[in-house]
């Protein structure tokens, strides 16, 4: 089953492409079956529009793929297509959990 959802941030959208990209922070938003391959690096399919897809080899079936862009107000807008279980409802605490990510990315430095 595969899933879509988009959220708004206010933060720049290299910021938040750059903390979704970083195989450290990766457990803390992507969802358990895309997380049990460890801290592997996603497939980035263009830096410029800053995509990037994540598979798994342990949970056949499951894939994330991440599209990050700017808005007018400064901000992001980000769309995820979640593939993968039961990922209907997952999509949207996916995106929940990188927004905390991308807010506790900024703060913390």
């Amino acid at each position: 089953m595969a899933a879509h959802a988009e959220r708004g941030m206010s933060e720049p959208p290299e910021v938040v492409f750059n903390t979704a990209i970083d195989p450290d922070r990766a457990a803390a938003w992507l969802p358990e079956p895309l997380r049990q391959d460890g801290h592997r690096r996603p497939e980035v399919i263009s830096i410029e529009q800053m995509r990037a897809t994540w598979y798994s080899d342990s949970a056949p079936g499951w894939s994330a793929e991440i599209q990050v862009e700017p808005v007018d107000a400064g901000g992001a807008r980000v769309r995820l297509d979640l593939a993968g279980g039961d990922s209907d409802g997952l999509a949207d605490q996916t995106l929940a959990n990188l927004a905390r990510e991308v807010a506790d990315n900024l703060t913390a430095g």
